[in-house]
């Protein structure tokens, strides 16, 4: 499974990076409010951090507007993926990208029949958001099990990228159903790699060491 940062914060974006644990980045309007800056300088500044797909949204819900917007946001680096919503309007400004090369990454995905639809619009990347569903008592991870199957039943290429994931077991949930990629805020990829029984077999080997009065350098 593939690690995307959702954030638009670079420093978190940098700090991830320098651990060799992030393989892409997403954002959406809410995260580039947050930062506080203008979408152009924030989504430059990333794309020139890590190499991965960097994710940006349009603002627009036209597909004329879709086009103009993600033909200038698809100007500012290389590894931009064209963020569309999953409307009509936003499956064909999908199909248009898709034929001229560019990446996307269609999102705000809650059935597998849109996902379906997503796919057959050549999206890169379907983003079913596994969050949002569990706060309508609705299985998140159910969505993650049927797209897969129905995309590996018809061999499409289109990734299913985990979206809204709110903890680790979130995680490891979505990679068992099939998950690509998963996306998580920073905080999120970090309390991974947490375990108290790590944290109390460190305690008990330092403390170990310290009693022999060795040192290694």
């Amino acid at each position: 499974m593939k690690f995307f940062a959702d954030t638009a914060a670079v420093d978190d974006i940098a700090e991830l990076n320098s651990y060799g644990l992030l393989d892409g980045v997403t954002t959406n309007p809410s995260l580039i409010a947050k930062s506080g800056r203008q979408i152009k300088d924030v989504i430059a500044e990333i794309c020139a951090l890590v190499s991965g797909p960097v994710s940006a949204e349009v603002a627009a819900m036209d597909f004329d507007g879709m086009v103009r917007e993600g033909e200038h946001l698809a100007g500012l680096a290389d590894n931009v993926v064209i963020k569309l919503p999953l409307t009509l309007d936003g499956l064909k400004a999908c199909r248009h990208f898709s034929q001229k090369g560019i990446r996307t990454n269609v999102t705000l995905c809650f059935s597998a029949n849109q996902a379906l639809l997503a796919a057959k619009a050549g999206a890169t990347y379907v983003s079913p958001f596994i969050g949002r569903l569990d706060d309508i008592n609705i299985d998140g991870m159910d969505i993650i099990r049927d797209i897969r199957t129905i995309f590996d039943n018809y061999a499409l290429e289109t990734d299913i990228l985990a979206a809204s994931i709110r903890s680790g077991n979130h995680v490891s949930q979505a990679a068992l159903a099939g998950a690509d990629v998963a996306t998580c805020p920073a905080a999120v990829i970090k309390a991974l790699v947490v375990h108290p029984l790590t944290d109390k077999g460190l305690a008990q080997f330092s403390a170990d060491w310290q009693a022999t009065g060795q040192s290694i350098l």
